[in-house]
């Protein structure tokens, strides 16, 4: 079953101004319903862009969303924020740093048992300390703890949390461990790989960092100018080394891939 499909996508900023730029160029893709989707791209490949697109930020200048066999393209971000989980570089951008943890949940986990605020219970305040528990962060001790006053890696552990509590049909997650150090990173990407799988979630990652990329879900793809320069999964992708997909990037779009926030491991660009 196919859980995302994006059908010529296309999104013109400032248009008519000296600024004027093509964002996205006619954008298509076809995601299956499971697939966890790496995205890499310079600066200005349009990203961002697409997951805005998606989540309904502005109105495109043409093209289709359909999102498990229901067209969003037209619905407004609220409504599309009842089926899709988001998680940012800063966790604080998607949550209430004065609520508390659970209170966080909670708010999050209405997506699923309802569309409107509801008390919360004995049954949900014990089911989310034994998610918090899965953690190993020994969040589910400090479930009365505000937000903000967790650590930079246990608020993205927890909004991670409250990003898939609600088992959403999408899941897009914005360069979530940038703002990391590599240990709490390699952390929360590992947690990361785990909730996908376990809640068999269909998942986009924008990620700076190519080994990652490589290392995570079952596929590939390269943003240029506003669209897929490269889409790689299977067994091209199991085999692929960061320096294949920097030469084949090159080939294809007749360009470096030259973003300095671009991560590689000096091992594998041979």
């Amino acid at each position: 079953m196919t859980g995302l499909t994006l059908t010529n996508l296309k999104k013109t900023f400032e248009k008519g101004t000296p600024n004027q730029k093509l964002a996205l160029d006619r954008l298509s893709l076809a995601v299956e319903k499971g697939d966890f989707i790496t995205v890499l791209g310079s600066n200005g490949a349009g990203k961002s862009t697409l997951f805005n697109a998606i989540l309904g930020k502005f109105r495109l200048d043409q093209g289709k969303i359909v999102l498990e066999g229901e067209d969003i393209t037209h619905l407004k971000d609220y409504q599309r924020a009842l089926n899709i989980g988001c998680l940012y570089q800063d966790p604080m951008r998607g949550t209430a740093p004065n609520m508390t943890i659970e209170e966080n949940l909670a708010l999050a986990y209405t997506r699923k048992a309802s569309k409107s605020f509801f008390a919360l219970n004995r049954r949900d305040s014990a089911y989310f300390r034994e998610l918090l528990s899965g953690l190993n962060l020994g969040l589910e001790d400090r479930m009365k703890t505000k937000m903000g006053l967790l650590s930079g890696g246990q608020r993205q552990a927890a909004s991670l949390l409250m990003a898939t509590i609600a088992q959403p049909k999408l899941l897009l997650l914005d360069e979530h461990t940038a703002a990391l150090d590599p240990a709490t990173a390699a952390q929360v990407l590992d947690l990361t790989r785990r909730l996908v799988a376990e809640m068999h979630l269909t998942c986009l990652m924008i990620t700076h960092n190519m080994q990652s990329a490589l290392q995570m879900g079952n596929r590939t793809i390269v943003m240029d100018r506003g669209r897929i320069a490269l889409d790689i999964a299977g067994e091209a992708r199991a085999q692929l080394t960061v320096g294949d997909l920097m030469r084949q990037f090159q080939a294809t779009s007749g360009r470096a891939l030259d973003d300095d926030r671009i991560l590689l491991s000096p091992e594998k660009a041979d």
